[in-house]
């Protein structure tokens, strides 16, 4: 039987995002020491909501994500370095760990501002391209029973805004994912709560 794995903390969430940001952006410096990982966690731009995390509890994370696989810890030269597995463990292509990087660091993001963040790291050809992908996260089945993600979420009125996304792998919930389709929504009053959302 697979062991559950728990929504993502807030700190867990942020470390597990700038260790994908990073191995794009700044591949040279990549795998990450502590120092490093530290500083892009607390990075005042690009950052949703912006922390001031000390080493302990980056590292706290660091060890909570390696129990479940999602991130690895490699030796070199005179510190230890840190990188993910996020496209190994959930199995999507690099695409979409791109989009949930950016939402792992940024919050609830419209497709159109998705396709902007994303930049850096990857060229969507187009809007739909962007939606074409979380249409794909959402839809990929995670095993032979549970599905990777979950239906639309409604903003007040029935209006459909969003995507509630569960990111698992045998069905175990790793975190859960809100791409905002359209309107600014109310997701953004989600972002500094202690469990964070992947979103």
């Amino acid at each position: 039987m697979t062991q559950a794995l728990p929504i993502l903390s807030l700190v867990e969430t942020r470390v597990l995002g700038v260790l994908a940001e990073k191995q794009r952006t700044v591949p040279d410096s990549y795998p990450l020491t502590l120092n490093s990982l530290v500083s892009g966690c607390n990075q005042k731009t690009s950052r949703n909501p912006v922390l001031e995390l000390s080493e302990a509890q980056v590292q706290a994370a660091i060890d909570s994500l390696k129990g479940y696989s999602l991130v690895a810890e490699t030796s070199g030269g005179r510190a230890f370095r840190y990188e993910h597995n996020i496209d190994r463990v959930l199995r999507i292509p690099s695409q979409s760990v791109i989009l949930l990087t950016v939402l792992m660091l940024r919050g609830p993001q419209t497709a159109g501002e998705l396709r902007i963040a994303c930049d850096r790291m990857h060229n969507f050809a187009d809007i739909s391209s962007v939606e074409g992908f979380l249409d794909e996260l959402a839809e990929r089945p995670a095993s032979a029973r549970e599905p990777l993600g979950a239906s639309l979420e409604r903003c007040a009125g029935g209006r459909a805004c969003g995507a509630g996304r569960r990111i698992g792998r045998g069905g175990a919930c790793i975190a859960r994912c809100i791409a905002r389709r359209g309107g600014r929504a109310q997701g953004q009053r989600g972002a500094a709560r202690g469990r964070a959302r992947i979103a």
